[in-house]
């Protein structure tokens, strides 16, 4: 079997907890940033379960996509795949995904745990601390195994989240370029390690502070214009340059900014939700991928595919967690 989106990511379960303003001051925290775990930060996940009423949600950025890409296209069109333990989380992880038509092929590390974030909620806002466990072991062979090899030749679209760089670039430069030669590549912003696999990557999605990080790390610049920001991205040399790079930056419930290649900068409004009706806003910006991700695949205009991402992170924020709707909305 063959599909259209193959993505790779840290497989996560999300465990949220509401009212963490006291979290945050004792874990040094920001009330809305995603940070992985330091030896600091590792009683927080026994103190949420013990202290707190706590939601179990699936999640890891490059899966919540992959689920969003999934609840916009037909059955069978998604693939996913990253490290997990032999444990209860990764179960639930397979649920989370067959309820919402994902197809998973894990790395599955016997004895590990699977990957935990921590998600403090605190009126709106979210802080997500990560200790990616067995997400961090992910080995490239599993790339080339019988089982997985045959889905990377026959993808169209490949899809990897930034956060993976912190560990897996060997991995991800086999895809990127891969595609870069074949097909195209998508990737989520992580700062670090963003340029040894930019020059490969055909479209980046990310949000303002991520590209405001990027342009001082990168363009060497402290420049706050989203667009030149986003501008300069799109413009990084890159290995294929036949096809022009795509940057799709959100900035939560303002405007979306997106740049094709040397063409102006294009503004999308997003559309408002009450605040009454704004659950928390815990993978608001992996549903917008998702969406953006599926209207790509699905042949729709840049516009269409921003529109679609601006639906699925609307519907997500009114639901707990990186959720979707059912019975399905169609968004397409």
């Amino acid at each position: 079997m063959s599909y259209q989106i193959f993505c790779l990511g840290n497989p996560l379960l999300d465990v949220q907890v509401r009212d963490g303003e006291e979290l945050l001051k004792k874990y040094d925290l920001q009330a809305n940033n995603a940070i992985l775990a330091e030896e600091k930060h590792q009683p927080i996940y026994e103190e949420i379960v013990k202290n707190y009423p706590v939601t179990y949600v699936a999640g890891g950025a490059s899966q919540n996509a992959a689920r969003g890409a999934a609840y916009v296209l037909p059955p069978g069109s998604v693939v996913y795949t990253g490290c997990v333990g032999d444990d209860d989380l990764a179960e639930q992880l397979r649920a989370a995904n067959k309820r919402e038509g994902l197809d998973e092929v894990y790395l599955v590390k016997k004895g590990a745990k699977t990957g935990a974030c921590a998600v403090v909620l605190t009126g709106h806002h979210r802080s997500l601390v990560t200790t990616l466990r067995a997400a961090e072991n992910f080995d490239d062979s599993h790339l080339s195994s019988a089982t997985v090899a045959p889905l990377v030749q026959g993808a169209k679209v490949f899809y990897v989240e930034g956060f993976f760089l912190t560990h897996g670039v060997s991995s991800v430069l086999t895809l990127s370029k891969h595609a870069s030669e074949n097909n195209k590549f998508i990737l989520q912003f992580f700062n670090a390690q963003l340029e040894q696999v930019l020059p490969y990557t055909d479209i980046v999605i990310g949000n303002e502070s991520e590209a405001q990080e990027y342009a001082k790390a990168i363009l060497k610049s402290d420049t706050t214009d989203i667009a030149q920001i986003a501008k300069g991205i799109a413009t990084y040399r890159k290995a294929n340059a036949t096809r022009p790079r795509i940057v799709v930056i959100t900035q939560g419930p303002e405007s979306t900014i997106l740049v094709d290649g040397a063409n102006p900068a294009k503004v999308f409004a997003v559309t408002p939700i009450a605040s009454e009706l704004i659950v928390d806003t815990n993978g608001a910006g992996d549903a917008f991928a998702g969406g953006f991700l599926g209207a790509y695949v699905a042949g729709k205009s840049l516009a269409e595919c921003v529109e679609v991402g601006h639906k699925l992170g609307g519907m997500c924020v009114q639901l707990v967690g990186p959720q979707f709707k059912w019975p399905k909305v169609q968004v397409l």
